[in-house]
C-alpha cells in the first residue's frame, strides 16, 4: 500500500490500485481506521432485575427446594400459582451464580478393597465355575461344573449336567471335599 501512496500524486486512486493489484476497499479502510468501540452490552428490556434474581436463588436454595431440580421446583411453584420465571431462566440464574451442579444430597460410598484369594500351596483355595457347552442339537446345551485349585490350576472336580442347578453344584462340592482332605492327610503323613 506504500507503493500506491507514492503513485497517488500522478494517478487517480483506482488506477494506482489496479496497477499494483490492490483493492480500493482495503485502501479506504486503511486510510480511515475504525475507532475502537466500547463493548457495551445492551440489557434486554425483559431481563430480570437483581431483586428478582435474588428471589429465584432464595427460593431454589430454600430448605423445601434444596434437593429438587430447577424443573421440579418450577413445576411445584406453578402448581401453587407462583410464577417467578421460566425453567430455562432458573437454570440461567443458577449458572450465573455458579450453582449448576447436583443439587440432591448424594451418598458417598467408600471405596472397598476387592477381595483377593491367596494360596501358598495346593489344595488351600478352590474356585468354581459353570460353563455352557453347545450340543449337536439346536438350542440344547450341557453345563460343565468345574472346581479348580487356584494355586496349581488343577481341576479338582467336575460334573457334566443337562441343566444348571444349585443342588448339582452342592453335590459336586460335597463329593469333591473328601478327596481334598484325603490328599492333604496323605501329604502330611509323607512329610
Amino acid at each position: 500500500m506504500n507503493a500506491v501512496a507514492q503513485l497517488l500524486p500522478d494517478l487517480p486512486v483506482r488506477r494506482a490500485l489496479a496497477a499494483m493489484g490492490g483493492s480500493h476497499a482495503t485502501w479506504y479502510r486503511r486510510q480511515q481506521p475504525r475507532k475502537p468501540r466500547r463493548e457495551r452490552r445492551v440489557v434486554p428490556p425483559l431481563a430480570l432485575l437483581a431483586p428478582e434474581r435474588e428471589t429465584i436463588l432464595e427460593t431454589l436454595n430454600s430448605e423445601r427446594y434444596a434437593d429438587c431440580t430447577p424443573y421440579t421446583a418450577w413445576a411445584r411453584l406453578l402448581d401453587e400459582g407462583v410464577y417467578l420465571a421460566s425453567v430455562r431462566t432458573f437454570y440461567r440464574v443458577l449458572a450465573a451464580s455458579g450453582m449448576v451442579n447436583e443439587r440432591r444430597a448424594q451418598l458417598i460410598h467408600p471405596a472397598h478393597a476387592k477381595p483377593e484369594l491367596m494360596a501358598s500351596a495346593p489344595l488351600q483355595v478352590w474356585s468354581w465355575d459353570i460353563t455352557k457347552l453347545k450340543s449337536t442339537l439346536k438350542w440344547q446345551y450341557f453345563y460343565l461344573y468345574v472346581l479348580i485349585d487356584i494355586f496349581s490350576r488343577y481341576v479338582v472336580g467336575w460334573l457334566l449336567a443337562g441343566a444348571e442347578n444349585a443342588g448339582l453344584a452342592r453335590e459336586l462340592i460335597e463329593q469333591t471335599l473328601p478327596i481334598r482332605f484325603v490328599t492333604k492327610i496323605h501329604r502330611c503323613r509323607a512329610q
